[in-house]
């Protein structure tokens, strides 16, 4: 099957490249995990109609819009964007589906305009939510519970210092009932989704930034890019990124379907492969300078490295796949 964006979807990508070129956000980047959590690409990227994609239109947004999600999903991670956007907008899933008697009136109108940052603790034996400092909500799903939470501790340090990961604890509960564990596992499979797409467009980037270096950097009086062995890394780079693409679209096509969490799960564990091969790829090719902090490249590979395993590893998405072909 092919699967093409049409000229709508073309033009949001588009969109979403040019505002998040023009807003500089490398910078932002390295002055969010400083701790400076300026909200000025916040508000653009609420503007640009990003955070309505969860949210559905009684409460002010478009949602939902999975293939758009993945759109907008890989450009903020073709610019390792910083900020819990994947969050937020799993959030907006997981309050809606939790019922109208619930926060949905307060927070989804809020989600959908930019003026609210959501956090959502990750599934798990200890929960952690990104930036639960800097998040105006923290929400924590547990059963049939939905309860808003706060942090119980200092951050976790990440391999990708813009990513802090704070332990968090119940504090208020918002609403409860059947419909919060459904929500919940929708949520979840959603940021799985957009965070396979942030690695796309992270390992995309990277890779271009790669093959631009090589085309520069000369060795023995030519360019690196010019030998064999550099070319066929960069080549399988490429093919590993161009595989998992398709499987992050055609997840997106079979959201409402009783395989959209088989299919998320494919395209996040291939995703992961991908985008972590791209990445030590990178590092090989540019040597040391790769990880440094004042070089640019360094971002996106610390990012691609700490979303390999954010809302689940690649092993985990595998065993899933294989538990929904064994049972399907």
């Amino acid at each position: 099957m092919r699967f093409a964006l049409d000229a709508e979807q073309r033009l949001f990508g588009d969109t979403l490249h040019e505002l998040l070129t023009g807003a500089g956000t490398p910078a932002l980047t390295r002055r969010w995990a400083a701790g400076d959590h300026d909200r000025t690409l916040w508000s653009a990227l609420g503007e640009a109609g990003v955070f309505t994609l969860t949210v559905p239109e009684r409460h002010g947004g478009t949602g939902p819009l999975p293939v758009e999600l993945v759109v907008a999903a890989h450009e903020l991670g073709r610019h390792a964007a910083p900020g819990p956007v994947v969050e937020t907008l799993a959030a907006g899933a997981l309050i809606d589906g939790s019922g109208d008697a619930g926060p949905a009136a307060e927070w989804l109108p809020r989600i959908a305009g930019g003026q609210a940052v959501v956090s959502l603790a990750s599934p798990g034996q200890v929960r952690r939510a990104l930036d639960a400092d800097a998040a105006d909500l923290v929400l924590l799903a547990d059963g049939e519970s939905l309860s808003s939470a706060a942090p119980a501790g200092p951050a976790v340090r990440s391999l990708d210092p813009a990513r802090r990961l704070f332990p968090v604890r119940a504090a208020e509960r918002l609403t409860a009932g059947p419909a919060v564990s459904r929500a919940a596992a929708t949520a979840y499979d959603l940021a799985a989704l957009a965070c396979a797409a942030q690695l796309l467009g992270l390992g995309r980037a990277l890779l271009d930034a790669t093959v631009e270096y090589a085309r520069t950097r000369r060795q023995f009086g030519r360019p690196i890019g010019e030998f064999q062995a550099v070319k066929h890394h960069l080549a399988n780079a490429l093919t590993g990124l161009e595989f998992a693409r398709p499987l992050a679209y055609g997840a997106a096509l079979s959201f409402g379907s009783p395989d959209f969490p088989r299919d998320v799960s494919a395209a996040k564990a291939a995703a992961s492969d991908a985008a972590y091969a791209a990445a030590r790829i990178a590092l090989q090719t540019h040597g040391a300078i790769g990880y440094t902090d004042e070089y640019d490249p360094s971002l996106w590979i610390r990012k691609i490295r700490a979303l390999r395993s954010a809302w689940g590893t690649p092993a985990e998405h595998r065993a899933r796949v294989l538990d929904a072909l064994r049972h399907g």
